[in-house]
C-alpha cells in the first residue's frame, strides 16, 4: 500500500467518523479567532476557551485591546502559557490592524504573517476557518499523525504540509485538518496508540507490531 492508497483510506474513515467538524476554538468574529489561535500556541484549545469566555463578551475588537493596554491584557490571559509574550503580540497587532487595516483582519497569508505573534500555522487557521480560503494548517499534532499514517517522512511541519497538500484534493483541506485533529485527540493519542492500535493505523499498517517513534517537528 502506497501513500496515495493510504490517503484514500484515511479520508474515507475520517469522513465517516466526522461528517461535520466544529471549529474547536470559540470566537465571536475573525479578529477573536485570530487572537484565540495566537493564544493556543503551546496551549490546549480547552484552556484557551476557558479563558476567552470571560474576555470576548466585552473585548472583541482591536480598539478594545488597545484601550486595555499590555498589562491589563496580561491579567486577562495570565492562565495561558507565555502570557506576557502573547499579551505583547495582541496589543501590537491590534495597533497595526487599526493603523493599517482600518481595524479589519487582512485576508492574505503575507499580510497575516507580518503581524506580531502570527506564524504560518496561525495564518493558515485564520485563512481556512475564518475566510474559507483553502489551507492546510499543520501543527506538531498533525505532523506526528501524518508520519504514523505513512503520509510523509518530513522532518518539519513545512514539509509535512507540502506532502499532505499533494496527497489530498484541495476541496478537502479545510475540513480535513480539523478531522485529523479530532481523530488524533480521540483515537490516535500521542501516548496511547503509538501507531498500532487505532483503526487508521491498523488499516494502513496491519502488520505493524512495534510502536512507531515519530520525528519531532
Amino acid at each position: 500500500m502506497n501513500e496515495v492508497q493510504r490517503a484514500r483510506i484515511i479520508l474515507k474513515i475520517l469522513n465517516k467518523i466526522y461528517p461535520t467538524t466544529k471549529i474547536p476554538l470559540d470566537h465571536k468574529n475573525i479578529f477573536t479567532l485570530l487572537i484565540s489561535v495566537l493564544l493556543s500556541a503551546q496551549c490546549t484549545d480547552v484552556n484557551v476557551n476557558n479563558v476567552t469566555k470571560n474576555i470576548y463578551p466585552k473585548y472583541y475588537k482591536p480598539e478594545h485591546f488597545i484601550k486595555l493596554g499590555r498589562k491589563k491584557i496580561e491579567i486577562l490571559i495570565k492562565k495561558i502559557g507565555l502570557f506576557r509574550i502573547k499579551a505583547k503580540s495582541i496589543y501590537n497587532l491590534s495597533k497595526i490592524l487599526i493603523n493599517k487595516y482600518d481595524g479589519k483582519v487582512p485576508k492574505t497569508f503575507e499580510e497575516l504573517e507580518k503581524l506580531p505573534g502570527v506564524g504560518h500555522k496561525t495564518a493558515s487557521v485564520v485563512m481556512s476557518q475564518g475566510f474559507g480560503f483553502p489551507a492546510f494548517p499543520v501543527d506538531t499534532h498533525i505532523h506526528r499523525l501524518a508520519q504514523r499514517w505513512g503520509l510523509t517522512n518530513g522532518k518539519n511541519v513545512i514539509q509535512t504540509e507540502k506532502d499532505l497538500k499533494k496527497l489530498f484534493p484541495i476541496k478537502f483541506w479545510n475540513k480535513l485538518h480539523l478531522q485529523i485533529i479530532y481523530y488524533g485527540r480521540e483515537y490516535c493519542k500521542a501516548r496511547e496508540c503509538y501507531g498500532i492500535s487505532c483503526k487508521i493505523c491498523k488499516t494502513c499498517y496491519p502488520n505493524r507490531r512495534k510502536p512507531l517513534i515519530t520525528k519531532k517537528a
